[in-house]
């Protein structure tokens, strides 16, 4: 990705942000509803531990980490059992879809069993690898996937996490089609105020990253829809180390960058920013029941 910092280094990360702080000073936790520790660096101990450290000190209190294929399924699962401030999501990203076979799919159901795991995905359709990857799933593979993936979710109540790229139509046909779980969580939103409005209607959350901060003319109907977006419905994410907000676009992200994405949001919507992160942190524990989650 580009960067927005003109003149900036795309090695140095973004500075920590101070804790939100509600009007009275008191410190406002913010929950970071996606993002991929182990693509940080964090397999390393060390790396993990200090990532983590950022992230508090920053003021964010949970993060979902997700994963993408098997084996960050099971790093993931494995971490959230070893950290209070972590929780997993597993499943395959639909780019990877024809790695699901049946032995993958008994490894993705025994990991969605486990404690601290609050959700299943991240799964989806992504239409604009299926162009610019050979390795890619066709569509039709990404939509057998997709199906199975919500059949789990509906199966073991976890919420379902959607990774929706440049196909929000044929998203929504087969959430229709299939019956959507009762919890449905559109990650790093992409759509528009028209996408915003269908997920309004079946009460599906979108959850909004550094996309939604950015300047350029794309981002313009995503703006639009981040500021229409019922806020019982909204999250925030940084699905970092990638989408790193305004003004730091093409630097390094981590979880601790969430209230940078809080505040872009809250000045877009005109509300203040305590308001709107207190909100997303208690969508956030509400949909993925982070406090009925046990204890490491």
């Amino acid at each position: 990705m580009g960067r927005s910092d003109p003149g900036g280094d795309g090695r140095v990360p973004p500075p920590l942000p101070e804790p939100i702080r509600s009007q009275a000073g008191i410190e406002v936790g913010v929950v970071d509803s996606h993002t991929h520790l182990d693509a940080c660096g964090a397999t390393d101990p060390a790396i993990l531990a200090a990532v983590l450290d950022r992230a508090t000190a920053a003021g964010v209190t949970a993060m979902v980490t997700t994963a993408d294929d098997l084996a960050s399924a099971r790093w993931a699962a494995r971490t959230a059992s070893g950290d209070a401030r972590v929780f997993a999501a597993v499943g395959l990203h639909p780019t990877r879809s024809r790695d699901l076979d049946d032995a993958a799919r008994a490894e993705i159901e025994e990991l969605a069993a486990r404690p601290r795991v609050v959700a299943v995905g991240e799964t989806g359709l992504d239409d604009y690898w299926t162009t610019r990857r050979e390795d890619c799933a066709p569509l039709d593979v990404q939509r057998e996937a997709f199906a199975w993936h919500i059949d789990l979710a509906k199966r073991t109540g976890l919420p379902l996490v959607v990774h929706d790229r440049e196909a929000h139509d044929g998203i929504v046909d087969v959430l229709r089609t299939e019956g959507a779980p009762e919890a449905v969580v559109f990650h790093c939103f992409s759509g528009g105020p028209e996408l915003a409005r269908v997920c309004a209607e079946h009460g599906w959350l979108m959850s909004f990253s550094g996309t939604a901060t950015f300047r350029n003319a794309n981002a313009a109907e995503l703006r639009r829809a981040a500021a229409q977006a019922p806020e019982d419905l909204l999250l925030i994410e940084t699905d970092a180390p990638f989408l790193t907000p305004h003004p730091y676009r093409g630097r390094p992200n981590e979880p601790y960058c969430v209230p940078h994405t809080a505040r872009d949001l809250a000045e877009l919507r005109d509300r203040p920013v305590d308001a709107l992160a207190a909100a997303a942190t208690r969508n956030a524990q509400r949909v993925f029941r982070l406090a009925e989650q046990p204890q490491p």
